[in-house]
């Protein structure tokens, strides 16, 4: 099944490349796993995604993008929003080090979100907020991309 790239408003096209890194961090921390990493390498990559990029990805959307409109698909997604915080601290406190499932949990979750975020909510809300409602929103986001600079690259397999 051949997959078009979506075409994502101009205006929360900002909050698509925020994905793309997200994606990213699910590769990494899949990559982690294959290769043997210790998790305790993975583990402070998580901590340092979370304050990175989740908490400043997630409040944009819930403050700026979802703030429009309250309903089931909103809804879900800021569950989602709960369901991963909690799954990272539940990683990052919990000083087990020995945690390969909840990592391949936690990637698993923060990949099959950004799915429904691209596919099925960002669609439904460029259709249901008005154009003004969605150049105010792009206005209001952050211009500065979220980078992932976290140094010990545990994801590249060394020879």
């Amino acid at each position: 099944m051949d997959r078009k790239p979506i075409k994502r408003n101009e205006h929360i096209v900002k909050l698509s490349r925020d994905h793309h890194v997200s994606l990213l961090f699910c590769w990494k921390l899949r990559q982690g796993i294959r290769h043997g990493v210790s998790t305790e390498r993975m583990i402070r990559y998580v901590g340092y995604f979370e304050k990175q990029h989740f908490i400043p990805h997630f409040e944009e959307e819930e403050n700026i993008l979802f703030a429009p409109v309250k309903d089931q698909k909103v809804q879900k997604a800021l569950d989602d929003h709960i369901h991963i915080l909690k799954s990272v601290k539940e990683i990052t406190f919990s000083g087990k080090l020995n945690q390969e499932n909840e990592l391949s949990r936690l990637a698993d979750m923060v990949d099959d979100h950004v799915r429904y975020e691209e596919r099925i909510l960002f669609p439904y809300l460029e259709k249901k907020l008005t154009d003004m409602q969605l150049e105010e929103i792009g206005k209001q986001l952050s211009d500065v991309p979220i980078k992932d600079n976290f140094e010990d690259e545990f994801w590249v397999m060394k020879k």
